[in-house]
């Protein structure tokens, strides 16, 4: 029930952004303008509401929302969009490609829009995640949509059935791992009830690397770290908690985001305690069955997860009225209602300061403290490590955590061959643009 009243307020706190906003009237119609964006589940049905807002406050602009099965599609579908001539007028992407989407010309730099625009208040962004959308000439090149960082989900009854305190439990990984061990079931068949599961992908595998010390890349930017003994020990541990102790579940594969919620339907089913999942995943867990909790450190390491921002992005290939639109439309998503929406109705972290100020948020997160954690953990979290050689490096990690995770390879191997790619890259990349 305290969960129904929850999502209650938060759909009604978007319906009302309708009547907050007022209708603005275009004589010559509105500028109709596509949106594609990588969401699926309660996620995409949220966006779709917001967009649907948004079109019934004004008649300048119509938004027509694409949907694709992720973000990486997005991504590639936008590649081969500007290569037809034929790109939406704006995009939901990752932080990591703007910086190549900008140099190669295939996003628009907004500050001309933002300088037109009276009432834009750059400031009220929080500022971690608007560092993300400046270019390498310190343009303004997207704004932050929403925040995102890794934390804890889990069942305080298998905890409690197994005698385990959560709050010792998550003071560490190895500790999770030892309170894994002891929740994990096994029967004729093998592991019946995974004592933990992790997420498919490196960001997690990054998250406990980085606590453990470890670094993408020397001082000056032209040495690879990939192969070095925190990142080794690190991913050598959890390979041996998937693979060995068999107390690690890990789903891979399928079609877009198809992993993911098989990992989530896991932890909500009962075939497991618990697992690393986004702050977004709150929109679909029961938090009268579920918990959550920051990230715990690895060993005696204090805890070193990222957050970041997606971003949302206009599109250079669009006509110059479709561009002012995109971003009447991106204004309009970032806005402090509307981001303490979002917020309250997926668990993402709003971007905008003043949003924590508004009644409707303050009063949900009164009701609602779990939706506090990504908040809590943002304030100790690392800022991602944008690959700048074109993602040479970020596919290199990829593969290296795929055959850790999945194929069992020993993690220094694994590493090894990441090692010999990312520098090669760098190697690459210096030759190319030395000053």
């Amino acid at each position: 029930m305290k969960r129904q009243k929850l999502y209650a307020l938060a759909g009604i706190f978007l319906a009302v952004l309708v009547s907050c906003s007022g209708r603005k009237a275009d004589p010559q119609g509105p500028v109709r303008i596509d949106f594609w964006y990588g969401l699926g589940g309660k996620l995409g049905e949220t966006m779709e509401s917001i967009i649907a807002a948004f079109n019934e406050s004004q008649n300048g602009v119509f938004v027509t929302g694409v949907q694709q099965s992720s973000y990486q599609e997005t991504e590639r579908q936008l590649q081969a969009a500007v290569a037809a001539n034929k790109v939406p007028a704006a995009a939901l992407v990752r932080v990591y490609v703007l910086n190549t989407f900008a140099r190669r010309g295939i996003i628009a730099p907004l500050d001309t829009y933002i300088n037109a625009h009276a009432g834009f208040n750059k400031e009220d962004f929080v500022p971690s995640f608007l560092s993300y959308c400046y270019s390498e000439r310190d343009e303004i090149i997207a704004l932050p949509a929403y925040g995102t960082t890794q934390i804890l989900y889990y069942r305080p009854d298998a905890f409690r059935e197994a005698g385990i305190d959560p709050g010792e439990a998550f003071k560490s990984w190895q500790s999770l791992a030892a309170a894994a061990a002891k929740m994990t079931k096994r029967d004729k068949n093998g592991t019946a009830f995974y004592g933990w599961e992790l997420m498919w992908g490196s960001s997690n595998m990054m998250d406990i690397a980085y606590s453990n010390g470890a670094r993408h890349l020397s001082d000056d930017r032209r040495t690879a770290l990939l192969n070095t003994p925190e990142w080794i020990d690190s991913w050598e541990t959890v390979r041996r908690w998937i693979h060995d102790d068999q107390i690690f579940g890990l789903h891979y594969g399928g079609d877009g985001w198809e992993y993911w919620y098989k990992t989530i339907d896991d932890v909500m089913q009962g075939r497991a305690a618990g697992y690393v999942g986004s702050s977004g995943d709150q929109g679909d867990l029961d938090f009268n069955i579920i918990a959550a909790h920051v990230q715990p450190g690895y060993g005696d390491h204090p805890p070193l997860p990222y957050a970041e921002s997606l971003a949302m992005v206009a599109m250079t290939g669009a006509e110059e009225a479709q561009k002012e639109a995109a971003f009447r439309w991106m204004n309009y998503f970032t806005s402090a209602a509307v981001t303490a929406g979002f917020s309250m109705r997926t668990g993402y972290i709003p971007v905008r300061l003043s949003c924590m100020e508004t009644p409707e948020y303050k009063a949900y997160t009164d009701l609602n403290p779990h939706a506090l954690v990504p908040l809590k953990q943002a304030e100790f979290s690392r800022k991602s490590f944008l690959d700048f050689t074109g993602g040479k490096i970020d596919t290199a990690i990829e593969d290296a955590c795929d055959l850790v995770q999945i194929e069992n390879i020993p993690a220094a191997a694994a590493l090894e061959e990441a090692q010999r790619i990312a520098q090669a890259a760098l190697d690459e990349y210096w030759a190319e643009n030395e000053d």
